[in-house]
């Protein structure tokens, strides 16, 4: 396998460990937050840099439906994930602590909790809508052989997956969050960091189940219109 390609899943496995780390802002604490932010968003850099002919071809060819999906929610990734570094910068107060800022925090904190909840949804989504493509690469990694057993194996677990992630959605109020219905994130400092981290793992498995089901509905649908006409 290619050095970039293994680079490639490095910082994606980097880039999927860190996203619910950094929903745990109190119980990791404020600097190791804002340290574990700013290496997201360089490996995010990174990440567009690696894919640069995807984004050399947005002007160019036909944008089918799976494509204009795909485009759709990286677009809105990258939306997020500007609107994070910007707000996270104007409330820093460890990493960009140097920079003379001294107004906009508390519109800043506002665009931080949406852009955070958002963000956190649709890079799940992304690495559901992805999910063949990585899957693919790891076979070739680990040279096994695709297999109808393990195939279901998968799938069970993706539904257990997702269902506890339906429970963890609704039992964090995460969609409260998304609508700015509640603007400050509730703690509970007593809570195990690794139940925390095991509830978000489970809702990022709900969306990347999404995510992928949702690409797979869109082709089928794109599929049979294409054979009817």
């Amino acid at each position: 396998m290619q050095k970039k390609t293994i680079i490639k899943i490095i910082v994606d496995v980097l880039m999927t460990v860190a996203m619910p780390l950094l929903m745990a802002y109190m119980l990791i604490g404020a600097e190791l937050h804002e340290w574990i932010g700013a290496g997201i968003f360089l490996l995010f850099i990174l990440h567009h840099i690696l894919n640069y002919k995807w984004i050399s071809s947005l002007f160019k060819g036909k944008y089918t439906s799976v494509r204009v999906v795909n485009t759709t929610v990286n677009i809105l990734v990258l939306a997020c994930m500007t609107g994070l570094m910007y707000s996270g910068i104007v409330m820093s107060r460890y990493v960009f602590s140097f920079l003379p800022i001294e107004s906009g925090a508390a519109f800043a904190r506002k665009i931080h909790m949406l852009c955070s909840y958002w963000g956190f949804a649709l890079m799940s989504i992304h690495l559901g809508m992805h999910w063949n493509f990585i899957m693919g690469m790891v076979r070739k990694m680990t040279k096994v052989k695709k297999s109808n057993i393990r195939s279901i194996v998968l799938k069970i677990l993706a539904a257990v997956v997702a269902g506890y992630g339906i429970y963890a959605f609704i039992k964090r109020g995460i969609i409260d969050y998304m609508l700015l219905k509640i603007q400050f994130v509730f703690f509970n400092m007593s809570e195990s960091l690794l139940i925390f981290l095991i509830d978000y793992a489970a809702i990022m498995g709900l969306l990347a189940v999404i995510g992928h089901y949702l690409l797979a509905t869109v082709r089928k649908i794109s599929l049979e219109k294409n054979k009817g006409e």
